[in-house]
């Protein structure tokens, strides 16, 4: 474990706050921790509205800026070490570990992707994230203009992965449409899986090689779902190995499903495409496949 020093989150509060109390919002809204933590905290002045510490009766309203000065905590250990893969004067491609979160969130701050590569590079800003067990290729930009430019043409950057699937594929080729969106879930009340109402998404999967229980699939994502890769080789009846959420069909395992950022999974984000935001070239950048790294972390 390792203490960090603190943070300050920032939130500038939309209509549904209007007519709530601070500490009845607070409870609703982040319930992560209960009204008494909630209530410890106005106590000790962590949380201000419109910069002014509250005590948690005070009526919201939309506009408002809601702070909570959150004191250094010890984050979890997690492999921080991430490898330099391309760079320029407006893009930085880093090989990220599994294991490392890309952005802060979920009690990590200091222990994230974007906080290291930020002690070298602190001028970048990133435009997309893996999950925590998703290891591989994460593209930053080094200004804002270049942010811009990639979060608005971020659907034709193309995002090819390599990812470990339980079972032997039978056939070499998959293209797979399977609807994603919200479907019940136990613990967090809904999550995105397969679902005949949910969006379009569009993945095709090629079998790259086949081993005695498993296939290692290569990915080309032609839509941006949430879990879109860990819900369609699901689909096909080929969830990932030890995928701790999804099963065959592409829907939440039904007896005690994890949560959507549990480890276990073996998933890579390998080769990226894209046009270069300033020159217009085209620019191909790749790192090897999944590794016994990959494979052994849990």
């Amino acid at each position: 474990m390792a203490l960090n020093q603190g943070y300050s989150y920032r939130l500038v509060l939309g209509p549904a706050a209007n007519g709530h109390e601070v500490l009845t919002y607070l409870s609703q809204a982040f319930d992560h921790s209960t009204i008494e933590q909630w209530q410890m905290r106005l106590l000790l002045g962590e949380i201000l509205i419109d910069s002014v510490p509250a005590s948690g009766g005070e009526n919201l309203r939309a506009g408002s800026v809601l702070i909570w000065n959150r004191p250094p905590w010890d984050e979890e250990e997690v492999p921080l070490a991430y490898r330099v893969i391309y760079e320029d004067a407006q893009l930085l491609v880093v090989d990220k570990p599994s294991g490392l979160p890309t952005l802060p969130g979920a009690g990590f701050y200091l222990h994230t992707l974007l906080s290291q590569v930020q002690q070298t590079y602190p001028e970048v800003h990133s435009v997309h994230r893996l999950g925590r067990a998703t290891s591989g290729l994460v593209l930053f930009a080094r200004d804002g203009q270049t942010a811009a430019i990639l979060c608005r043409n971020w659907a034709r950057v193309h995002k090819q992965y390599e990812a470990l699937a339980s079972g032997v594929a039978l056939q070499d080729t998959y293209d797979i449409q399977v609807p994603i969106g919200p479907v019940p879930h136990p613990r967090l009340g809904t999550v995105h899986a397969a679902s005949p109402t949910g969006k379009p998404a569009h993945s095709v999967a090629r079998v790259i090689q086949r081993r005695t229980d498993a296939t290692v699939f290569e990915i080309d994502l032609l839509t941006g779902r949430p879990h879109q890769i860990r819900i369609h080789l699901a689909a096909i009846n080929h969830p990932l190995v030890g995928d701790p959420l999804y099963t065959q069909g592409g829907i939440p395992l039904a007896d005690r499903p994890g949560l959507p950022g549990d480890a276990g999974y073996f998933l890579r984000a390998k080769r990226i495409v894209l046009n270069h935001p300033i020159t217009g070239k085209s620019v191909e950048i790749r790192s090897p496949g999944l590794t016994s790294s990959d494979i052994t972390w849990q």
